[in-house]
């Protein structure tokens, strides 16, 4: 049996016409008889069979395959091309990681994601067009360092008391917390007793506070003590800023009146998070705590920071803050070896890593910064204090106070308030023992508290 030709076989089974003939020949006249001596039927080649026997080739359309003579219907379809195969040039990710499982890291990070996890999304349901999802943050996007920042503290779960008692470093959190509260007492309780906002009801506060950088809220309990009568809390993390006002909401007694809102203060003012009726009265304190650092990536940066804290607070008022120390970080960069391959420093609580030992500007001098269970590694910035308190003169704010933190526990560990205060907060048990390590306690002592006062 001789071997099987397609393109013979496609002309056999080709369709019979009476006007065609059986293969295309230089002699379409000359009939062709079979050998079994029966009369051979006229067939016509399909277009197939003529394109793969074409002398030279010819080129074909779609219509010309699929259509008789008699049939010019798809006479306008397009010309055959070669399809390009796919190949991407600028992909996100490998080829092969649509593939890969996630690992146990990137499943943890997803059941808590922007601190609700999978109870976001089966809670979410779709709104009507037009109308905003009220569980959605902010749809603005962040870039470059700001980006990173915003996405960190946006993806950090809020946990509840109990968890964050098992935290390796409460002992840490909790002197923090207690620095702060000291700062509160010292310098904002004299400017809110003298405030002319007063609240309403039976437990009617005074004063009215502006908490920028105000994060998960971790200091409303602090207002609270303080008595307060009206608190406004802003921040770049739009997550946070909902977590903020869960926290507030969910508190028994609201003792004073709290306003939210999500906003960059370094780059836009007050007046696109407040209407112009919340910010009629000035405010008697504004706060910023472990945040300054973040306007000094520009100066363009640090003088909307503090047009934000200075226009809005009440001559006689308060500005209190806490801040890396740049002086004991500037020292520790340059007590590096000079042939050190990497330019970090820490123990097993902190890091500090510097991207250049040579250029340090006033503005824009980086470093990233890791703390256990707090801080993933984020980019920060250099605040030098003579040229902080430069800038803030101009803007009518005069320091009255700066400490580091551990001459402000030498200060005040046997002060009568603030002595027993340190047990209340878990700093010390009763017999005067220290919650933290040796590693902690340098971590703490990396910062320094300020006050200053509008003239």
């Amino acid at each position: 049996m001789p071997a099987f030709d397609p393109v013979r076989d496609a002309v056999l089974n080709s369709p019979v016409t009476s006007s065609q003939p059986l293969l295309p020949s230089s002699h379409p006249s000359t009939p062709q008889t079979p050998s079994h001596g029966l009369p051979t039927p006229t067939r016509r080649p399909t277009d197939l069979a003529a394109l793969l026997n074409a002398d030279p080739p010819r080129t074909s359309t779609i219509a010309h395959l699929l259509r008789s003579d008699e049939d010019d219907r798809l006479a306008s379809a397009p010309t055959i091309r070669k399809v390009l195969k796919y190949s991407p040039r600028n992909r996100i990710t490998p080829a092969d990681s649509i593939l890969k499982p996630m690992s146990q890291a990137e499943m943890k990070k997803y059941k808590t994601y922007e601190g609700k996890g999978t109870a976001r999304l089966a809670k979410r349901k779709r709104s009507p067009p037009g109308d905003p999802d009220p569980e959605q943050p902010s749809k603005k996007r962040h870039a470059g360092d700001v980006g990173v920042v915003v996405d960190h503290y946006n993806t950090r779960p809020e946990v509840g008391v109990a968890q964050r008692e098992t935290s390796p470093i409460i002992g840490l959190k909790s002197f923090n917390n207690w620095v702060k509260s000291v700062l509160i007492s010292r310098f904002a309780h004299p400017a809110l007793a003298s405030s002319k906002v007063v609240g309403r009801g039976s437990r009617a506060g005074r004063g009215k506070v502006l908490d920028m950088g105000c994060g998960k809220g971790g200091d409303l309990i602090k207002w609270a003590n303080a008595r307060v009568a009206e608190y406004f809390g802003v921040d770049i993390a739009a997550v946070s800023i909902d977590q903020a006002r869960s926290r507030w909401q969910q508190r028994r007694n609201h003792s004073f009146d709290a306003t939210f809102a999500s906003l960059d203060c370094y780059t836009e003012p007050l007046t696109k998070a407040f209407i112009p009726a919340k910010l009629a009265t000035p405010f008697d304190v504004v706060s910023m705590q472990f945040c300054m650092h973040y306007a000094f990536e520009s100066i363009q940066k640090a003088r909307c920071m503090l047009e934000n804290v200075s226009r809005w607070l009440r001559p006689g008022g308060t500005f209190i803050g806490t801040i890396p120390n740049a002086e004991q970080l500037i020292q520790n960069l340059e007590n590096l070896p000079p042939d050190a391959p990497d330019l970090k420093f820490g123990n097993s609580v902190y890091s500090i890593r510097f991207e250049d030992r040579v250029h340090k500007p006033l503005f824009g001098h980086k470093y990233w910064f890791y703390l256990q269970d707090a801080v993933e590694n984020v980019p920060e910035y250099i605040v030098k204090w003579d040229n902080f308190v430069q800038m803030a003169a101009e803007y009518g704010l005069h320091p009255v106070y700066k400490e580091e933190f551990h001459h402000i526990f030498s200060e005040h560990r046997d002060h009568a308030e603030f002595g027993p205060l340190m047990v209340h907060m878990k700093v010390v048990d009763a017999n005067g023992e220290s919650a933290m390590d040796e590693d902690q306690w340098e971590a703490a002592n990396i910062y320094f508290a300020f006050a200053f006062e509008k003239r």
